[in-house]
């Protein structure tokens, strides 16, 4: 099949093309995944009888090899027929083995038994296997960002507008400590996803019947796909484990669509203080041949867009009416392409800040522009310090003339007799920040590097 006859952008742009990113989802996040991890709990409730004693352990050996022999396309072919894609499965395992073994193929079980824990077990798989791996790979890549530019000046900026001085690693640390906290929660959430094998309502009703201890039952089946039960379970498992995980992921995805921002703002042409790589062949625009745009920060921003609304469908896909309704059944099947698109988003955003050039001259150059301004807050901190009676705005009014005249701040301080009183109690220290405003960063630095030593002993050792 062509893809581009597909409908996706995921198969014909961001996903069946490029191979190293197929062979890490495709595991997981295909509907060959979807329909391999249901076969995998399918085997494992047979294996399980067969430990107990309901059935022989060649019965489990013959259903261990039809299960390895089916296919996605022959479940769908059953499935037009029968309409219902869990029995299509189950018939085409049946179909696979001897009359003997027929009977304890989906025994015991409802559809949800084996969805809900398929679904579980195969996210988990993907976190621990593919996604965490990536959004660690990114985390070590801010860390190391910031640790080389920790004491690079940069202007910091509150509402689009130039602040005080702080360090373009500081401004990195913020994206490690948040992002650091996002790889925690996916973490746990992913670890913490739950399986159920509790049947139609949850009440144990068939499991009951042949075994005094279903819930033990239904635990040694969850533990063969690596999973705990949930605590309660109706015909589907509780939806808050698969809620808080898809939200931790929509939580790091949203970290990461600021960082673009951030980033992307920085590569306008009248700041430019960053630049994303830029191969020679590449070009930036089809009209205008000077173009170098920020394309791939821009790509992140746009994949947010797409997929953070996403986590809406999931809220409303906990309510479910009673024991159970079909009423997240087609929207839950969308869930793998928000986990596709967040991976593809940590993989673009890593290749990008490996190769990011940093633009000092320019850096310096846009602190310059107001680096004689930044020293209003310390001087009205000092004066207020020393008793100075309406400190802040004095300062204004200084700045404002300072912009009129265009004079120097620290020379209309330092020539007003008015404070000469409150200017011979400065410390060295503090005249040195009036002169030079540049050592005006605070603990930026050190900052930085506290940050980074913090997420790497929680999250890299």
């Amino acid at each position: 099949m062509d893809i581009f006859d597909n409908i996706s952008p995921f198969d014909y742009r961001y996903y069946a093309r490029d191979k190293k990113i197929f062979e890490k989802l495709s595991p997981f996040l295909s509907e060959n995944a979807r329909i391999s991890y249901m076969l995998k709990v399918e085997l494992a409730l047979v294996k399980v009888l067969a430990k107990r004693g309901i059935c022989s352990k060649d019965v489990a050996a013959e259903v261990e090899k039809a299960v390895n022999k089916v296919t996605s396309e022959e479940v769908y072919k059953g499935e037009e027929k029968i309409r219902h894609d869990v029995r299509a499965l189950a018939n085409a395992i049946r179909d696979k083995v001897s009359d003997k073994a027929k009977p304890f193929v989906h025994f015991t079980s409802t559809s949800y038994d084996i969805v809900n824990t398929s679904i579980a077990a195969r996210f988990k798989d993907f976190t621990e296997q593919v996604l965490l791996p990536e959004v660690l790979e990114l985390e070590k890549t801010l860390i190391a960002l910031a640790r080389k530019e920790k004491d690079t000046l940069q202007i910091g900026r509150t509402h689009g507008q130039h602040a005080e001085p702080i360090t373009f690693g500081f401004a990195m640390a913020e994206y490690v400590s948040r992002l650091g906290s996002c790889i925690e929660k996916i973490r746990e959430s992913g670890a913490n996803l739950r399986g159920k094998f509790s049947g139609a309502v949850g009440a144990y009703n068939a499991s009951s019947v042949f075994f005094s201890d279903p819930e033990k039952f239904e635990e040694e089946v969850l533990a063969e796909v690596g999973l705990s039960p949930a605590a309660h379970s109706t015909q589907v498992s509780e939806p808050e484990y698969i809620t808080d995980y898809i939200h931790s992921v929509v939580s790091a995805f949203g970290v990461l669509a600021n960082l673009a921002d951030d980033m992307r703002n920085l590569q306008r042409s009248e700041i430019a203080e960053i630049g994303e790589s830029f191969d020679s062949k590449q070009v930036g625009s089809s009209t205008m041949p000077h173009k170098r745009n920020p394309i791939n920060f821009e790509n992140v921003k746009s994949m947010w867009k797409v997929f953070m609304p996403m986590m809406n469908t999931v809220y409303m896909d906990q309510i479910s009416e009673h024991q159970r309704d079909l009423t997240n059944s087609a929207s839950a099947r969308f869930i793998p392409e928000l986990l596709a698109g967040f991976f593809v988003s940590v993989s673009r955003m890593t290749r990008t800040l490996k190769k990011l050039s940093v633009d000092q001259k320019n850096i310096l150059k846009n602190f310059d522009q107001n680096k004689e301004m930044v020293i209003a807050e310390p001087i009205y901190i000092i004066l207020a310090a020393h008793n100075h009676p309406d400190a802040h705005e004095y300062v204004k009014q200084l700045t404002l003339k300072s912009q009129q005249t265009g004079r120097l701040l620290k020379d209309l301080l330092f020539e007003d007799e008015s404070v000469r009183p409150y200017l011979n109690k400065l410390t060295k220290s503090q005249k040195d920040i009036l002169s030079a405003p540049e050592k005006y960063t605070g603990i930026a630095s050190k900052k930085t590097e506290t940050v980074c030593k913090l997420w790497e002993k929680r999250l890299l050792n």
